[in-house]
């Protein structure tokens, strides 16, 4: 998985599996889900981000046992 944010265009973008990306779709305002070829999610944009999460450039990562 990776994360990334881009602050001059304020997008974060996850990805979740290196997959082609054969569709993508804004499915609620300003959140866009990425699918491959079997329909799988594979990656998502959150647009207009530092309206949207508390910090982009922030991450806590944390694997529960």
């Amino acid at each position: 998985m990776k994360v990334s944010y881009d602050p001059d265009v304020d997008v974060l973008r996850i990805i979740f599996r290196d997959a082609l990306i054969v569709e993508s779709d804004e499915d609620k305002p300003g959140v866009i889900l990425d699918y491959d070829q079997d329909g799988n999610v594979v990656g998502m944009e959150v647009l207009n981000a530092s309206q949207r999460v508390d910090n982009p450039r922030d991450m806590i990562y944390t694997v529960m046992a």
